[in-house]
């Protein structure tokens, strides 16, 4: 690995000196179509960007990580994206073509490391900060759970459970340090929404009467009676559907053999834009474009939240209803302080879109004042409980000696 240009290339097998910059490796395999290596990517740039780390990305799946980042080539072992070194992982023995062990190691989301990796680990002089990054889950454990250390069975080596959370006593969750100034400046300028819009749409913003909603979502058997509630809706919607699992079933309500990126459709009160799938930083303007947002996984869930618009969650489906509980547990977080009929009607929505009921659209929208009062109180509240990569980042730090 690359270390800073006053230093020495740290031996194979041995993590940097000191006086190196943080030197970290992040193994990420690829399950959930883009949640795994988006929240690999962005904690990755931001450790780069904003903490001055070196890092790595191990990654099994370049075809998903391309979706994310475009400048990625397809048909290289290694390659270097910005500040930050993407390796095309072949698990689960493989670790590069010579093993070089990291200061701070990220093992995503229980991936396991390479065992080669985890031998080398164990001989190095100064012993890696190991943490395991697990899944975001606002439920009331994880808070014990976070920073939990697990001693190996073999070596003397300690992996730490790392629990991103949206309360007190967990890691918070990835927010650059730039994204609320950012929006700001987007929502303050005419200029560069109308910039946006032609890009994306080809046409410009539309009135502000018209409800905008963006859809981002896994296949959804509640989103026929949606469309066909925003087709009789007494006053205008205008869908912006990223290009994904939901775009066949919004190309089946209109009648087209396919919405693919560019495809624009209209029935009644229902206007649709398809539009292409985006890097990172272009999907948080498409959330500060719209008035609701439809999000999926975990990634573009946190995105949402920072975005300050209401929103609702698409949560990762699980065998026996293992994710509905981790649904209510985000509810409680997110709409403890609604006034009860307005809490009761967004768990109705969230439910219904998760499976259980119809959602009723003219429900949501008689609410759409206090959730939108509510999603920039919560925006705050979130910001409280610290931004995940800086936690990390504080944490590794106390534990390299």
């Amino acid at each position: 690995m690359s270390s800073a240009s006053s230093v020495t290339e740290p031996a194979a097998g041995q993590p940097a000196t000191p006086l190196a910059a943080i030197s970290c490796d992040i193994f990420c395999a690829v399950i959930d179509n883009f949640g795994d290596i988006g929240v690999c990517w962005r904690l990755a740039r931001q450790l780069a960007d904003e903490h001055g780390w070196q890092v790595r990305v191990f990654v099994d799946d370049l075809h998903a990580f391309q979706k994310l980042c475009p400048s990625l080539a397809l048909d290289r072992a290694r390659q270097t994206i910005g500040a930050i070194v993407v390796e095309h992982w072949h698990e689960p023995s493989h670790a590069g073509d010579t093993v070089e062990v990291a200061d701070v190691v990220i093992e995503a989301f229980a991936c396991e490391l390479p065992s080669i990796y985890v031998a080398a680990m164990a001989q190095c002089e100064r012993t890696p900060v190991w943490l395991n990054l697990e899944y975001l889950s606002a439920e009331d454990w994880v808070a014990d759970f976070h920073l939990r250390p697990s001693p190996h069975p073999r070596y003397p080596l300690t992996k730490t459970f790392f629990f991103p959370g949206l309360g007190p006593g967990t890691g918070g969750v990835l927010k650059e340090r730039q994204l609320d100034a950012a929006r700001a400046a987007f929502e303050a300028s005419p200029d560069a929404r109308q910039a946006w819009w032609l890009n994306a749409t080809g046409q410009p913003p539309p009135p502000a009467e018209v409800t905008v909603i963006s859809l981002f979502a896994y296949e959804n058997l509640a989103v026929d009676s949606l469309l066909e509630q925003w087709r009789d809706s007494a006053t205008p919607v205008v869908l912006l559907v990223p290009e994904g699992r939901i775009s066949g079933a919004i190309a089946r309500f209109f009648g087209l053999p396919s919405f693919a990126a560019g495809s624009h459709a209209t029935l009644g009160s229902l206007s649709a834009h398809a539009l292409a799938f985006t890097e990172q930083p272009g999907y948080d303007a498409l959330l500060w474009a719209s008035d609701v947002n439809f999000v999926r996984g975990e990634d573009s869930f946190v995105r949402a939240q920072w975005a300050a618009k209401p929103f609702i969650w698409h949560i990762y489906p699980q065998a026996d209803d293992a994710h509905l509980p981790k649904l209510d547990a985000a509810l409680a977080h997110y709409a403890r302080s609604l006034p009860d009929d307005t809490r009761a009607a967004l768990a109705r929505f969230w439910h219904a879109w998760n499976g259980a009921g119809r959602p009723d659209w003219t429900e949501f929208q008689r609410h759409y004042p206090a959730l939108k009062l509510r999603a920039a109180e919560w925006a705050g509240e979130l910001t409280q409980v610290g931004d995940l990569a800086g936690n990390l980042a504080l944490f590794a730090k106390t534990q390299l000696k």
